[in-house]
């Protein structure tokens, strides 16, 4: 899309006028944003929404830039702004509506990308986003720890790398919850999704998760419990349910990957390649479009 005429480097103004010369990367933003159409979406995840809609990293490079790369082809007159919060697990977001709890707040621990103010965040309740993305990666893969006393659940991100001495604060304080069971997390998701509309009734995205393991052959689970294979797809087909009930949109990483191969789009059960990443933005593009989010 040509810049507007204030844009650019230089703007020479009828007779008499001044020449406008831009010195400022805020001043150029600002009059760029003025000629677009924004639209809002908060964002609650991990790597996975973090990954397709903001920024993939790989090896300290950039693989891919985000959503904005997409709207740019397709709504270029249309810009996309996200705010993006960690998501520990469904049960937790459900009952951190009273902040982050003073057993927690003198303690200096490195919780890398899941800091305390996220982890108790009730923002996702509060925002006056144009639509709300959400996923369901957090409970198939995160054990919380509940504390003994009061209750509360939280995430203790890469405890290895606490102090001793918070190693054992935790032993003693904390209790290890085990993972979430597929129709508990939905039970929770359904909450959550009436919570939001008590708000608005905004459009509601939720990503669900690929089934597909790089390198898994199994052909016979006799004896095998629950595999990871089949825990995800537990938890794909109670969303699909959930969407039957609710009218939520479900942006399905399962189906698109595997269109596209998922042994070549994945580099473990988890983390994409920026190739997929770039695959489930167009997809989440497309699930607003369908909604009428960039109409005129």
């Amino acid at each position: 899309m040509p810049l507007p005429q204030a844009a650019r480097a230089k703007v020479f103004l009828p007779p008499g006028g001044t020449v406008l010369f831009l010195q400022k990367k805020k001043s150029f933003l600002a009059l760029i944003d003025t000629e677009m159409k924004r639209l809002n979406l908060f964002v609650k995840g991990n790597v996975d929404v973090h990954d397709s809609l903001h920024s993939c990293v790989i090896g300290g490079l950039l693989q891919w830039n985000g959503i904005n790369e997409i709207m740019r082809a397709r709504h270029p007159g249309s810009l996309i702004r996200l705010r993006h919060e960690t998501f520990t697990r469904s049960d937790a977001l459900l009952a951190a509506h009273a902040g982050v709890p003073e057993e927690l707040t003198g303690r200096n621990l490195r919780l890398g990308p899941y800091p305390l103010a996220s982890q108790f965040s009730q923002a996702v309740f509060e925002t006056d986003a144009d639509a709300i993305i959400l996923s369901i990666q957090p409970d198939t893969a995160t054990g919380l720890f509940r504390h003994r006393a009061t209750g509360h659940l939280f995430y203790p991100h890469d405890v290895t790398g606490f102090a001793a001495e918070d190693q054992d604060w935790l032993k003693a304080q904390y209790e290890p919850t085990g993972m979430l069971p597929a129709p508990q997390s939905l039970a929770n998701f359904e909450a959550i999704i009436a919570k939001l509309r008590e708000r608005s009734d905004r459009p509601i995205l939720i990503y669900n998760v690929s089934a597909a393991i790089p390198g898994e052959i199994v052909h016979c689970l006799l004896g095998l419990g629950e595999t990871l294979a089949t825990r995800l797809r537990r938890f794909n087909l109670g969303l699909a349910e959930l969407s039957e009930r609710t009218g939520v949109s479900i942006i399905d990483v399962d189906s698109l990957l595997a269109r596209h191969g998922a042994d070549r789009l994945k580099l473990d059960a988890v983390h994409l390649t920026a190739e997929a990443h770039r695959l489930v933005a167009e997809e989440v593009v497309r699930v607003l479009e369908d909604l009428g989010l960039f109409a005129p």
